[in-house]
């Protein structure tokens, strides 16, 4: 055993006191709060279908999760989906495809409306294909460009 090591055993140890403030019994008078109404009234929630709206995020969440079968990315980082609009329950989404020809034409609108019908709080999902403008790889966000090797 080391020599400069010194072991002591207790039994107990004393409750340190507890700490008392004596003062007056009256109410002191609070300063100015300088920072009153700062936050009194919170920023204005967006509408749930208005753009950063719980909805309308769980909307774009489901369209995230579906993917393009020929190129690994989701379609909406791909910039297939042009405009969601959600009104009462009903959403209208407009979307493209990278091509007129692309194999999932028939399947891949159904497919959104699906998708998008089955988001709580949505009744109804319309899905209107466009072909004006037409896509082109400037559309993807980084994280699609990144994921395929583009940037």
């Amino acid at each position: 055993m080391n020599e400069n090591i010194r072991v002591e055993e207790v039994d107990s140890v004393e409750k340190p006191p507890k700490a008392r403030v004596d003062g007056p019994s009256e109410t002191v008078e609070r300063k100015k709060d300088y920072l009153e109404g700062f936050l009194a009234q919170k920023p204005a929630a967006p509408a749930p279908s208005e753009p950063d709206g719980d909805l309308y995020e769980a909307v774009i969440a489901a369209l995230k999760e579906i993917y393009d079968p020929e190129i690994p990315v989701n379609i909406y980082d791909l910039g297939l989906i042009y405009n969601v609009e959600i009104n009462d329950g009903h959403a209208v989404v407009a979307m493209t495809l990278t091509t007129p020809h692309c194999p999932v034409a028939e399947s891949m609108p159904g497919e959104v409306e699906l998708r998008v019908g089955a988001v709580p709080g949505i009744g109804d999902a319309e899905v209107n294909l466009v072909w004006e403008p037409a896509w082109s790889p400037a559309n993807m966000t980084d994280e699609a460009r990144l994921e395929l090797g583009m940037l």
